[in-house]
């Protein structure tokens, strides 16, 4: 398999990992202390969530009276304690003696319903609850209406709900005076789920440019978010920068697996074989696709002895299969490594695996390399008859070598004969032949003497 669109395959496979690590920051529980009840009473804008920080202009609103706070910190009770049907319960009583309460009051009794209701995890039930708490901005201090914004962005974000959750985040970007990172982030990664790259390539990257300005490390998810959306836009250089710098903050063996995969697809194969042992040496590389892939690598970096060395490993981890062609390549890899003893016996099962008598015929040439003459005529013998051989013509002349050095003269002969039946070793058989001829003849002469 080329090894390129293997690789670039893996990628394909892992390169999509930016999981939403955000919770519903909620508007939420009001009446947690004397102090923040005498702000809300106040009009005085409280936001819980860190992200929506306070703003700097206000909204005169109706005042939270004494006695629908109270009846508030009753359900607050349940709340603190996290029994929250026994929240919603006293809240369902609450509300049907709201005939008299004014449109803030209304509105924190609807807070503390979408507060309940995300307890609950009866999301659809919050986003309505939440819808109420907004419907009168008029009425509620701005603090409160930004913190519910978010909050819905996120409940929306949660159901998958991406244009609504797009929609509210903007409101509250527009609102806020402040708009963290995070922020930036949620949009972006609601836009790459719409699939509108565009658009989620601006946020996701004034997250990170925000955070590297200040000399801190963006998080995981963030650099995972980026390198997604330069891989769907087809910018492989991007991709590899950001890959750079998650190797480098967050050093897990899957991001040097698919650092090597890009490397390989931006020509960068040197780096690509560094990158993908690296991954392989942390335990990333686990198939026999893979496996073999670096080994290949290893091989045109002229470092056959890794080569062998993976390969072998991964027929006895079970891995890689011990096909003839993979006994094949490790038995190559022994023997461009200068491994004769390891690579004989690999050559041998691959040849007796294999279907024809290709393997055969070139492992009777390895040992003729190694003045194993019986086996190499044995091997040349097995090679014929099961035929398939690419270059016959080669085999014979292997053949008649071996019956040279054995003084088999009269049979090296016929085999050189048969050689120069091809034009492509015509001449060199003749040669032989003239050789084993006169070796012959020098024998004969000896023993005579």
């Amino acid at each position: 398999m080329n090894v390129k669109t293997a690789v670039t395959r893996i990628v394909r496979n892992t390169l999509f990992a930016a999981p939403l690590l955000l919770a519903p920051a909620l508007s939420g529980v009001v009446l947690q202390d004397t102090v923040l009840a005498k702000q809300i009473s106040s009009g005085v804008a409280v936001a819980q969530d860190d992200k929506a920080k306070p703003q700097h202009n206000t909204r005169k609103t109706p005042a939270l009276r004494e006695n629908v706070y109270k009846k508030l910190a009753e359900v607050q009770v349940f709340t603190d304690a996290g029994d929250w049907n026994g929240a919603l319960k006293e809240l369902n009583e609450l509300k049907g003696d709201t005939g008299k309460w004014n449109g803030y009051e209304m509105a924190q009794l609807w807070n503390y319903y979408g507060f309940v209701y995300y307890s609950l995890e009866r999301y659809d039930d919050a986003l309505r609850a939440y819808e109420r708490v907004v419907a009168n901005p008029d009425d509620i201090p701005v603090g409160l209406e930004t913190a519910t914004l978010y909050t819905m962005a996120q409940l929306a974000f949660i159901q998958e709900d991406y244009p609504k959750a797009i929609d509210m985040l903007t409101r509250w970007m527009n609102m806020s005076p402040i708009v963290g990172a995070d922020a930036y982030v949620l949009r972006g990664q609601a836009y790459y789920s719409l699939n509108n790259f565009d658009k989620a390539l601006p946020d996701i990257n004034w997250a990170v440019n925000d955070y590297e300005s200040k000399g801190k490390v963006p998080k995981e998810n963030w650099f995972a978010l980026q390198r997604a959306i330069y891989y769907e836009k087809g910018d492989n250089k991007k991709v590899v920068q950001i890959l750079e710098k998650l190797v480098k903050h967050y050093p897990k063996a899957s991001y040097w697996r698919q650092l090597g995969g890009m490397y390989g697809a931006v020509n960068r194969e040197k780096d690509q074989l560094h990158a993908l042992e690296a991954a392989y040496l942390m335990g990333a590389v686990t198939n026999e696709k893979e496996l073999l892939n670096i080994a290949y690598l290893f091989l045109g970096e002229e470092a056959p002895y890794k080569a062998a060395k993976i390969i072998d490993k991964g027929i006895k981890d079970k891995r890689i299969e011990p096909t003839s062609k993979n006994l094949e390549t490790l038995a190559a890899a022994w023997r461009m490594a200068q491994e004769v003893k390891k690579s004989l016996p690999e050559m041998e099962k691959a040849a007796a695996k294999s279907d024809n008598g290709d393997l055969y015929a070139r492992l009777a040439g390895i040992y003729l390399d190694n003045d194993m003459f019986d086996k190499c005529i044995d091997a040349g013998e097995v090679a014929l008859k099961r035929k398939g051989i690419k270059r016959e013509d080669q085999l014979q002349i292997v053949l008649g070598m071996a019956h040279v050095n054995k003084k088999q003269y009269d049979s090296a002969i016929r085999a050189f004969k048969k050689a120069a039946e091809d034009k492509r070793s015509a001449k060199f058989a003749r040669q032989w032949i003239q050789y084993a001829e006169s070796e012959r003849e020098r024998e004969k002469q000896l023993a005579l003497d």
